[in-house]
């Protein structure tokens, strides 16, 4: 079986939207590094009519006001990482270079029994399509890789 241009492709598309997805992130966590997080967060819980001084949005507040500039700033690089990663990933899977097809393989395969383990622990619909979604792509890029022989062989 010859693989499609336009399966790689979308997996190329799929990563290049999570290159983008975690470039907002990083642009997000980078603009609040310096904020103080704590009125932030008081801002958030009253924004959505919960009660600041209730159990849930106190411990919620807490843990917002813990978290330092300095662990921002790390998160924030950590994400552009993460895109800068998924960027070349989509332009290697684009361009139908091998390595990048190993590469899918391999990053979707690590992340299965994290997925799983989600789903079985904490089940929703939206673990349940996480995970159905890197095991087509995982088995998709396995069939890239290792396609099977389907002609008939006489001797």
């Amino acid at each position: 079986m010859v693989h499609s241009g336009k399966g790689i492709r979308a997996v190329a598309v799929l990563e290049a939207s999570k290159g983008i997805l975690a470039l907002i992130v990083a642009l997000g966590l980078h603009v609040y590094a310096g904020q103080n997080l704590s009125l932030l967060a008081s801002e958030l819980v009253t924004h959505l009519h919960l009660n600041p001084a209730s159990h849930y949005p106190n411990i919620f507040i807490a843990a917002i006001g813990a978290i330092s500039p300095s662990s921002l700033s790390l998160l924030s690089l950590g994400a552009v990482a993460y895109t800068l990663i998924r960027f070349i990933e989509a332009y290697g899977l684009w361009c139908n270079k091998r390595w990048t097809q190993w590469f899918a393989l391999v990053s979707g395969a690590i992340y299965l029994p994290f997925e799983l383990y989600e789903m079985i622990n904490h089940f929703s619909v939206l673990s349940v399509i996480v995970l159905l979604i890197n095991l087509a792509i995982v088995l998709y890029m396995y069939r890239v890789l290792f396609p099977r022989d389907t002609s008939i062989k006489c001797q």
